[in-house]
């Protein structure tokens, strides 16, 4: 999967006009459920008590950074796709397990639910992304791009206590 999606990916920032198969969905599907899956196994890698911890003076705390990059679907979805307004859990609470779990989780089920409904005829029509012109199926890879980069960012919290990330997802 992680190939595929790589290669579609690749292809789709070259051929941002070119017509998407309507199969691309499941692969980005696909890529979701690995954003989703890696962002539950950074918080549960986690000790709970280091949540609040920054790896630098100027970033955001681990559970800010981890529900930054989950959260970034369903405020970026609703903006570019013009998706329903996300109701998600308050942020207040990510600073527990059970808090980021779950709005980890909130936000990646209103990320599959609406590219799961997503007519044919709305992915190919275009949209606005901070200033960038392009298809609406080529968002999801964008949202994709940025939860990874995003997500990386938290391995220097680990680091700090001596810690392991969680493992690569596809070993």
């Amino acid at each position: 999967i992680a190939g595929t999606v790589l290669t579609l990916a690749l292809c789709a920032a070259a051929s941002a006009r070119a017509q998407m198969p309507e199969s691309y969905r499941q692969t980005q599907m696909a890529a979701l459920e690995i954003d989703r899956r890696l962002a539950l196994a950074m918080a549960d890698s986690m000790q709970e008590r280091y949540y609040r911890e920054k790896a630098t003076p100027t970033q955001r705390d681990f559970a800010q950074q981890v529900a930054h990059a989950a959260g970034a679907v369903p405020m970026i979805a609703a903006m570019a796709l013009a998706g329903p307004r996300p109701s998600l859990p308050d942020t207040g609470t990510i600073h527990t397990r059970a808090g980021l779990r779950a709005f980890v989780n909130a936000a990646y089920d209103y990320g599959a639910n609406l590219l799961r409904t997503q007519t044919a005829a709305d992915r190919e029509a275009s949209t606005q992304l901070f200033g960038a012109t392009m298809p609406k199926w080529q968002v999801w890879d964008e949202l994709h791009q940025h939860t990874i980069w995003t997500l990386g960012q938290v391995v220097a919290n680990f680091r700090a206590h001596g810690s392991p990330p969680p493992a690569f997802l596809f070993f």
